[in-house]
């Protein structure tokens, strides 16, 4: 087990950490549309058939699909900035590759490793819960999980601009860029966690995860060019169920799974994740549709004939409105609920898209658009993270959260593939040329109204506001975080206690876990500086306390709690540490 000294963040750095987090989920989520303005012209500048260049996006998708939990999970077990910075590292060397070639192949291993980037969000989600006070993290934690969509949005009109006046390949350039001057601010203002999860690294179910993503991910991606119908995306959905399923079952045999399922099989967690999707849906709906119907010919009845760049800025305000709401998000997820909150960003987006089949006659009915679905969004996706914080442990946000990002891009993902199919099959071909029609663009909205539906069925059954059983982690440091356990110990039904040494001294920073009677550990703490401690049980029965400090031995205690609603008092002496001559 590894032991991390308490990192408390300096006033400088504590202030600095949010805008720097929240710039570097901008930049991971710019690489998922810097290539939207030269999209149609990549068969030509690669030299390669339409089918083939699709894979310069589809490789991105995979990779970060895949690289999302196993970030969050590598987080959590050996420091969340630490592997914060390798993603961002990995994307620059990315962005570097295809900066330099032209070659499909060289092009496609680029943006494979650009994709593992989307790790950086959870990661800095994470991040966020461990250091920062109770009052900041709300707010916080929505900003972060709003630059997906705030990144996406600035990098349109930007990479628009950019495509449109200098070679294309600066675009990438601008992205390895933004990603050292990510690197170098993370390194500088943002301390690594204390915290640190228990067991190894699940290689197994890293590879079984990967795999069965890549089988259920690619023909949802390549379905409409291989035909939905076809034996080859068939056979993969068909083997990514059973690869999954047999994944399933091997992670809930491990003592320390990459993803622990049960968790996930929550009530809370579970219905999260699946309203998750369908908030992707939706948001990838309006980043396909507008843009097409701005920069249509306005000769074709319904197009509105404006610039790749006029297109952009028109989209812009999706990503800025969703970067100002954050703030809004706060207040009322502090005085309602996540809950309250999400389901009032779904009325929203469904508010904007149900208006939105009126208003596709001119450029400024788009603006209006693209501000109210960027408010409906922005509320719904900086609910997701709150939701899943508070029902998992602080040891495991990463990995939570990384599986909850990815349920996102499973939903952007399904979108794609789906609303493609659409405007395919309801274009005109206009002199050998497939013109999207004003009926699919409606059809495409009519579908993301009905995936907002969905989502707010799943959400009104989600577990309203109450005390949880597990205090959350919401502190700027440790010793903060075992003051607000105890001062949640009214609430509490848990042991409480004080850490000592052999001579009866309080030991403070000693790592406190609190072990069921299957073996699986059920919290875990660090102990403040007067060597207190508090841990919460989810139900009665016996268990097992282990506490370890440096330059003391390892302790095991047995404990029994009765349910009742109290703490039961245990003190944990630390015995001398035992040297081997």
């Amino acid at each position: 087990m590894t032991q991390t000294s308490p990192v408390r963040p300096s006033g400088r750095a504590g202030a600095a950490v949010v805008p720097v987090l929240a710039f570097a989920g901008i930049v991971v989520a710019v690489m998922q549309t810097l290539l939207v303005p030269v999209i149609k012209d990549l068969p030509r500048l690669l030299d390669t058939a339409p089918s083939d260049a699709t894979w310069v996006l589809t490789s991105t998708l995979l990779s970060g699909a895949v690289a999302t939990p196993i970030m969050g999970r590598l987080g959590d077990l050996f420091g969340k900035r630490r592997m914060l910075v390798a993603s961002l590292a990995v994307m620059v060397v990315g962005a570097l590759v295809s900066a330099f070639t032209s070659d499909l192949l060289v092009m496609i291993a680029g943006r494979t490793l650009q994709g593992f980037a989307m790790g950086a969000i959870p990661l800095g989600i994470g991040l966020m819960r461990d250091m920062l006070p109770r009052e900041r993290l709300g707010s916080a934690m929505a900003l972060m999980s709003s630059s997906i969509g705030v990144g996406g949005g600035l990098a349109l009109p930007a990479a628009a601009l950019v495509a449109q006046h200098t070679d294309w390949h600066t675009l990438y350039l601008g992205a390895a860029a933004l990603g050292v001057v990510a690197i170098a601010l993370t390194l500088v203002f943002v301390p690594e966690s204390p915290l640190r999860a228990e067991g190894s690294f699940d290689l197994p179910g890293a590879l079984g995860l990967t795999a069965g993503l890549v089988l259920f991910l690619l023909p949802v991606s390549k379905g409409s060019d291989w035909g939905w119908t076809s034996g080859t995306t068939l056979g993969l959905f068909g083997a990514a169920a059973v690869v999954l399923l047999l994944w399933g079952l091997m992670e809930l045999r491990l003592s320390a799974p990459l993803v622990d399922l049960r968790t996930t099989a929550r009530r809370e967690v579970l219905l999260t994740n699946l309203a998750s999707i369908m908030v992707g849906v939706s948001f990838f709906v309006v980043s396909l549709v507008l843009p097409q119907l701005l920069q249509l010919p306005a000769e074709t009845g319904h197009g509105l004939g404006q610039s790749m760049v006029v297109a952009g800025l028109c989209v812009a305000p999706l990503g800025l409105t969703m970067m100002f709401t954050a703030p809004v998000y706060a207040r009322l997820s502090s005085r309602y609920g996540p809950k309250t909150t999400l389901i009032i960003g779904l009325l929203v987006i469904a508010a904007g898209y149900g208006g939105g089949l009126g208003l596709m006659s001119a450029a400024w009915q788009t603006v209006v658009t693209s501000v109210v679905l960027g408010a409906g969004i922005g509320l719904a996706y900086s609910s997701l993270p709150a939701l899943i914080v508070g029902a998992v442990p602080a040891s495991e946000t990463g990995a939570a959260n990384g599986l909850n990002t990815l349920m996102r891009s499973i939903g952007t993902s399904v979108s794609s593939a789906v609303i493609g199919m659409v405007l395919a099959n309801t274009s005109d071909v206009v002199g050998g040329v497939a013109v999207p029609t004003l009926h699919g663009f409606r059809v495409s909205f009519g579908i993301a109204t009905a995936a907002v539906a969905v989502g707010l069925v799943l959400a009104l059954f989600l577990p309203g506001r109450r005390p949880s059983a597990r205090p959350q982690l919401r502190a700027s440091s440790e010793e903060e975080a075992n003051l607000e356990r105890a001062r949640a110990r009214e609430a509490l039904r848990g042991f409480q206690g004080r850490v000592l040494d052999a001579s009866g001294v309080p030991v403070a920073h000693a790592r406190v876990t609190l072990i069921d009677r299957h073996g699986r550990r059920a919290d875990a703490t660090v102990s403040a500086a007067d060597g207190s401690y508090t841990l919460a049980v989810p139900a009665q029965g016996p268990y097992v306390l282990a506490a370890r400090a440096p330059g003391h031995g390892p302790l095991a205690a047995p404990a029994t709690h009765t349910g009742e609603g109290h703490c039961v008092d245990v003190d944990l002496p630390l015995p001398p540490e035992t040297v081997t001559a």
